[in-house]
């Protein structure tokens, strides 16, 4: 990430060497009529290297920060699959469900807290049926009467109106699992929009 930062200003080095030097460029121009032909020149040149340099600055920008694609960010979540659950975990060494859902959105730049019940929190609420890839699916505890959060995933299917997720799992670490027809259904609490 450091190194696609300082790739990004790297266009923007020549124009600062450019607006630097025009001042002291401008003093020792004005005494000779060719200079100040080139100089005439020079604002024009620094304009469009300014105007190349912003349109590269503005679209590496927003292809980082901007917008995230949800399936960039399912992509990641997905290369994860078969790291150990660890309580409290929050690296690829190992994850608890939380702290998986916090560490693929801060692979992408969004902060997103380690707890399952302020997970719970984000985003905007969104109705079962309006569930798409990328949302979180927010379930209880291992025990559904508890009707608190206690479990969270990343949602990467809603073909046939059966939810599909990416979590991790005290039992197996991160894998796959399906909320209709598991005992998932019955922990099922919401799905928050982050994205």
């Amino acid at each position: 990430m450091k190194r696609m930062k300082s790739l990004m200003l790297f266009p923007l080095l020549p124009l600062t060497v450019m607006l630097w030097n025009e001042p002291q460029q401008a003093a020792s121009f004005d005494k000779d009529a060719h200079h100040s032909a080139t100089l005439a020149e020079t604002p024009v040149v620094a304009k469009t290297v300014a105007s190349a340099s912003s349109e590269i600055f503005s679209a590496t920008t927003n292809s980082i920060s901007g917008e995230v694609n949800e399936k960039q960010l399912v992509s990641y979540a997905m290369s994860l699959l078969g790291t150990p659950y660890i309580y409290a975990g929050v690296s690829p060494d190992g994850f608890d469900c939380s702290g998986f859902v916090t560490h693929v959105f801060d692979r992408f730049d969004i902060a997103v807290p380690h707890s399952s019940a302020l997970q719970a929190k984000e985003g905007a609420f969104v109705s079962r049926d309006e569930a798409k890839v990328g949302d979180l699916v927010i379930f209880t505890g291992t025990n559904p009467a508890v009707r608190q959060p206690g479990h969270v995933g990343i949602i990467i299917s809603t073909e046939a109106d059966n939810i599909e997720f990416v979590h991790s799992s005290s039992v197996g670490g991160v894998k796959v699992s399906k909320v209709e027809g598991t005992g998932y259904s019955k922990r099922f609490l919401e799905i928050r929009r982050i994205l």
